[in-house]
């Protein structure tokens, strides 16, 4: 304690060092004194203490941050509308000129500078502690940068005359089985990187942010991109993907605030109400229960991407029930063709002659044909194969 002069009077100057899981208890008592104010320097510290062997126990004992530095923190990271919504609109941009030129590693400068992640786990914060005002303004926040993204991606590709769909656009727009295993890792990466102490986190915070927004930047791209050219069903594919990340990422957030100490009550915060996390956290989980109902049930249109995987491990099986020649490639893909009531799987297929075979490669291609197009039917992945076998001699 210290003697210390404001700009109009005197007073008492106390620099108290506690850890970080004792913080809540200490705000609360300093209440009880009128005329407090009180300065929250957080900082990461190696405290040692002798004896000197303990040391390398003593550095390990790293607590994760309090809930009102989470919370604080939180609402530091609002920063004005007209930054937030550049950096949306920027990110468009990238998003745009990634997926149109077929420029894969732009995709990711687009991720780092997406402003995403900052309202999604505000929105997570919100719910934790069930603050309707953080939560409108930070939900308000999310959807404005996402249709900025939209906007910009959609804009670009009437002025630039697109006119039909890149490889980058379909391959991106095609959905997963599990797809809902990325937001779920995303918003729990986000949460865990913000309790953390920054000591005892290996990851970044733009890793983090990262992560939450390769799920966000894409489809949003991709909805606006598709759009423009009529491309329904990608725009749908979208949406789909848009909507899936949106709430996984805030079901898994939300509960990781939560079981690290985020209630609706605390020292220097009293407005949160207790209905607010069950009732955002059952929508979340309704909302993604919903949202893979319709998934499964419209099979293989938002499973495109793990049937095309699934199908290639048929074509292998079909070759090697017909004997006649050793698979060296199989390429197996949805297609971009948009053809009305089809859903048209382009199967490439390589094979190499069995040693001594004296077939005539018309012959194998027409067997290996039928073998793979009945055993894709017979297995029920709901598609048109197409498949195109080509035989190969040995010199």
């Amino acid at each position: 304690m210290a003697e210390a002069q404001n700009a109009e009077q005197a007073i008492d100057l106390t620099i108290a060092h506690v850890s970080n899981r004792k913080v809540e208890d200490l705000l609360a008592k300093l209440e009880q004194l009128s005329d407090v104010h009180i300065t929250l320097l957080p900082m990461g510290v190696i405290a040692l203490r002798p004896p000197a062997s303990e040391a390398p126990q003593q550095v390990k004992n790293v607590t994760s941050r309090s809930p009102i530095e989470i919370f604080l923190s939180g609402l530091q990271s609002v920063g004005s509308w007209r930054s937030f919504l550049a950096y949306a609109a920027v990110a468009g941009v990238i998003v745009w000129i990634g997926l149109y030129p077929n420029t894969s590693y732009l995709l990711v400068a687009a991720m780092l500078i997406a402003p995403f992640a900052g309202p999604a786990m505000n929105t997570a914060i919100a719910t934790a502690r069930g603050d309707l005002q953080l939560l409108g303004r930070s939900v308000s926040r999310y959807f404005s940068a996402l249709l900025v993204t939209i906007a910009i991606t959609f804009l670009l590709s009437l002025l630039l005359q697109q006119q039909s769909a890149t490889s980058l656009m379909l391959d991106s727009s095609q959905v997963s089985a599990v797809a809902v295993l990325l937001p779920l890792a995303a918003g729990a990466a986000g949460a865990l990187n913000l309790v953390q102490s920054e000591r005892s986190s290996l990851v970044s915070g733009a890793a983090a942010g990262m992560l939450v927004a390769a799920s966000l930047a894409l489809p949003a791209g991709i909805i606006g991109m598709a759009s423009a050219i009529g491309r329904w069903d990608m725009a749908v594919s979208g949406l789909f993907l848009l909507f899936l990340q949106l709430f996984g990422i805030h079901l898994s957030a939300s509960s990781i605030f939560r079981l690290y100490g985020l209630t609706t009550q605390g020292s220097r915060y009293s407005r949160g109400k207790k209905q607010v996390f069950p009732t955002a956290l059952g929508v979340s989980a309704l909302s993604l229960a919903a949202l893979l109902t319709w998934q499964f049930s419209n099979s293989p249109r938002l499973e495109r991407s793990s049937r095309a995987q699934r199908a290639n491990a048929e074509v292998q099986k079909a070759v090697e029930q017909v004997g006649l020649a050793r698979l060296v490639e199989a390429n197996v893909r949805f297609t971009r063709a948009d053809i009305a009531d089809q859903s048209t799987l382009l199967a490439q297929v390589y094979v190499q002659r069995q040693a001594g075979s004296s077939v005539p490669s018309q012959q194998i291609r027409d067997r290996l044909t039928q073998a793979i197009q009945t055993r894709l039917l017979n297995q029920g992945f709901n598609v048109t194969p197409l498949v195109d076998v080509t035989v190969l001699d040995t010199p």
